[in-house]
């Protein structure tokens, strides 16, 4: 009788039972389900990314890239359009993973972040070609020669005594060795100018006004109406200080007309500035003699 058979169904008989009790140990208890933290996270554990230029692969997720765009808006102006730029500039934000992708080392995603930046644009104004007006006489600058000024002046005449050139425009208070005190002066217009000595009899600050009659007729003839009397005051045409010299009506007075310094437009008196006649009038004292040559 053959044995090898024999021993062959033995074995397979003793085996099914030890088999059968070791299943159910195995299988006793049956293992724990493992669900994603996030149940609206995919079920795919990890993705694998190529590998490049022989680098290991990297697990985790690629975000999309995201391409700056680039808008022009356009303002209108009072004279013309002015352009703006804006631009959209892509900023880079670390994302973190959820569920059960926490911890995954995932790569960086782009969002797009609005950056407003100001352009810098040209304007031009519109510029209308005026013609240059004339300069009123209000406005014309004094001639520097017509300023107060200390000068050399050589004469016999002793200290504090007045000294008139009409021919130039200028007069003279002698100081005395050798200096003198010159300011610039309006004069006599043609067929006004006179010459002589005189002395200072009076001294008025801001003074009145009174026309001579023949001088109201002249002015009147020219179509302008002179009044018969005016206060002192800033309009007066004797201006901030008179020094009447003796018994004529000639004084040395400032004036309303700054810009007439240097000129022979006066009816003989000696016009000059308020600012200097006011310097003037604290200098000289009365009985001062005065030349006009």
């Amino acid at each position: 009788m053959n044995k090898k058979p024999i021993l062959l169904l033995s074995a397979a008989l003793f085996a099914v039972p030890i088999g059968i009790a070791n299943a159910g140990e195995r299988y006793s208890t049956p293992p724990a389900a493992t669900l994603s933290q996030d149940l609206a996270s995919p079920w795919v554990l990890q993705l694998k990314r190529p590998a490049q230029n022989g680098q290991r692969a990297r697990v985790g997720l690629t975000a999309p890239r995201v391409k700056a765009t680039l808008k022009v808006k356009k303002r209108k102006s009072i004279w013309g359009v002015k352009k703006q730029r804006v631009q959209k500039r892509a900023v880079k934000r670390q994302v973190r993973a959820t569920g059960i992708f926490a911890g995954l080392n995932t790569a960086p995603a782009t969002t797009p972040k609005t950056i407003y930046r100001k352009k810098k644009t040209t304007t031009y104004n519109r510029v209308a070609s005026v013609k240059p007006r004339a300069q009123s006489p209000a406005q014309r600058p004094i001639e520097p020669q017509f300023l107060p000024t200390m000068v050399s002046y050589q004469t016999s005449q002793k200290p504090g005594t007045i000294v008139i050139n009409t021919n130039t425009r200028h007069l003279y208070l002698v100081m005395g060795n050798g200096k003198a005190r010159r300011y610039g002066v309006g004069v006599g217009k043609e067929g006004f100018e006179w010459s002589g000595t005189e002395k200072v009899t009076r001294k008025k600050e801001w003074p009145s006004w009174t026309p001579p009659k023949e001088m109201i007729v002249r002015e009147r003839k020219k179509g302008h109406e002179l009044p018969a009397f005016m206060e002192g005051g800033p309009a007066n045409p004797l201006g901030a200080r008179a020094i009447y010299l003796g018994s004529t009506l000639y004084r040395i007075h400032g004036t309303n007309q700054p810009w007439t310094i240097g000129q022979a437009v006066s009816s003989g008196c000696i016009r000059m500035r308020n600012e200097d006649v006011m310097d003037l009038y604290e200098r000289v004292q009365r009985g001062a003699k005065v030349i006009v040559s």
